[in-house]
């Protein structure tokens, strides 16, 4: 036995002796003895250090967790008080705009919108029109809601001429409206350039539509006419949109704007303005055709 063993061995003796007589004691002065506490093995070591480690790693997640959530607040609490910051300047220079004068914004109109309007003729709500191939001039009314221009005739006679559908007639006028007195009951003929049926509460039924020239201020145009007894309506001739269409704009505040034209027979155009009194402008009888 070595030496090393054999110190172990009285030691362990010297233990298992003084462990007895202090049990002998112990027996003698009390009746209840205390249960022994348990060998802390190496096992039962490592295990509580495990637990005591998780303990710990536990406890630092809930601090990082709350420490993130403290972080999140903040920065949240941060981007509302710069919002705050930025609605007060705002309101700040508005109340700072209140006592100022109010800036006067001149719109600027489109020059190409400019340059169209310049091509196009204004046109009163009613003109005078000249027919020159009649020899008369008329009272017009300006009806964007109407698609054909249309002129008051009567006894509208149709007749063939070297193959082609003509008509003769004779303006249809009333004793208030104004003309060269010479073509009143002058007979005039032109080709038929199309037709038009006209859907009314008494039935269906065409008119003949001619092509004439007509003259208003500086327009001066080939007109397609619809031909029908306008006598009970306040003017002769109605001007519709397919004669407007890119060539005139309508300023219905206006009325007469263009002189009236001068024919042989007629009226000068400076006595013009005498035959435009009392015209009804409401015109409430008209139709769009």
């Amino acid at each position: 036995m070595s030496f090393a063993m054999r110190i172990r061995h009285l030691l362990f003796s010297t233990t298992l002796v003084t462990t007895s007589l202090l049990a002998g004691c112990a027996f003698t002065q009390t009746s209840a003895e205390p249960e022994p506490i348990p060998p802390l093995d190496s096992q039962t070591f490592e295990n509580r250090i495990d637990q005591l480690e998780q303990r710990l790693a536990d406890r630092c997640d809930l601090q990082q967790a709350a420490f993130e959530d403290h972080t999140e607040q903040a920065r949240s609490l941060f981007t509302e008080v710069r919002e705050v910051g930025s609605q007060v300047r705002h309101l700040r220079a508005d109340v700072k705009r209140l006592g100022e004068e109010p800036a006067v914004v001149t719109a600027q109109c489109d020059e190409a919108e400019d340059s169209l309007l310049h091509n196009k003729e204004v046109l009163g709500r009613s003109e005078w029109i000249g027919l020159p191939d009649v020899g008369t001039y008329l009272k017009a009314r300006i009806d964007t809601g109407a698609n054909t221009s249309s002129l008051s005739a009567k006894e509208i006679t149709r007749f063939e001429r070297d193959g082609e559908n003509w008509v003769r007639f004779k303006l249809a006028l009333t004793e208030d409206d104004v003309a060269v007195e010479q073509v009143l009951d002058q007979w005039i003929e032109a080709p038929v350039v199309r037709r038009v049926r006209i859907t009314q509460a008494a039935g269906n039924h065409s008119r003949p539509v001619v092509s004439l020239l007509m003259t208003l201020g500086p327009i001066r145009e080939q007109v397609e006419f619809t031909l029908n007894d306008r006598t009970h309506l306040n003017y002769p001739v109605l001007l519709g949109r397919r004669f407007m269409m890119d060539i005139a704009i309508i300023d219905v505040a206006q009325r007469y704007i263009h002189s009236r034209p001068e024919f042989p027979g007629g009226a000068p155009s400076d006595q013009a303005s005498k035959d435009e009194v009392g015209d009804d402008e409401d015109d409430t009888a008209e139709t769009s055709e």
